[in-house]
């Protein structure tokens, strides 16, 4: 049976090497780094990072708008503090706890980004979570989502149905925060992201299994 970590622990016992891990082994992760970076409004003042992790995401926008004011939000301690090491003299608030129940500021963001995280959770959660962003946005405000999405339906239903599997085995709850890896395709994180509001939700680049995702509040 394959044993869940605990989310912050699974990260946690990682911090060490996840850089390089990133860049180096994960198909497609170097160059969406820089993809997300390349979609960040022109105008960008203030940035939501959800599950920012050590930065990996920050260090590529960083080099386009290094006067913007980050919000960080992640559950692992110990890669906000590799964050915080990488960027002292950069305009952070970083807060270590889950963006689902982290408090956002309304119409404040001119763009909020997730990658590589939002593929541990379930549809539901998803659009709660969708609907916080879209409230956090200001009326030009853009979402820019780079994850691992599953290639096929079938292939999306077996991760989840796994999940449930081994959630059921093992006594944890669906709500608890444990490392499982539940991709859904690109063509539901759009309908998602519709459901929650946005009226314009493109799917703009895609190498091996991770995607970019662009959600504007208007079209």
């Amino acid at each position: 049976m394959d044993k869940l970590e605990r989310m912050d622990e699974f990260f946690a016992a990682r911090t060490e090497g996840y850089d390089e891990h990133m860049l180096e082994e994960v198909e497609g992760c170097k160059e969406c780094y820089a993809e997300m970076a390349r979609l960040v409004p022109e105008n960008i003042k203030n940035l939501l990072d959800l599950g920012c992790g050590t930065g990996l995401e920050l260090d590529r926008i960083f080099e386009i708008y290094p006067d913007i004011n980050v919000t960080g939000i992640d559950l692992t301690a110990s890669m906000l503090e590799k964050l915080r090491q990488k960027h002292p003299d950069k305009s952070l608030e970083l807060i270590c706890g889950d963006y689902f129940t982290v408090g956002f500021k309304n119409n404040f963001y001119d763009c909020a980004v997730s990658f590589q995280t939002m593929h541990h959770f379930s549809h539901d959660k998803k659009i709660t979570l969708y609907k916080k962003i879209y409230d956090s946005l200001t009326v030009e405000g853009v979402y820019i989502e780079c994850d691992y999405m599953a290639e096929t339906q079938e292939q999306e239903d077996f991760f989840f149905t796994e999940n449930a599997r081994l959630r059921r085995e093992q006594g944890i709850g669906a709500d608890e925060f444990y490392h499982y890896d539940t991709p859904c395709t690109f063509e539901n994180q759009i309908k998602l992201l519709e459901n929650a509001g946005f009226l314009s939700v493109k799917h703009v680049f895609r190498l091996g299994a991770t995607s970019t995702i662009v959600a504007k509040k208007t079209l």
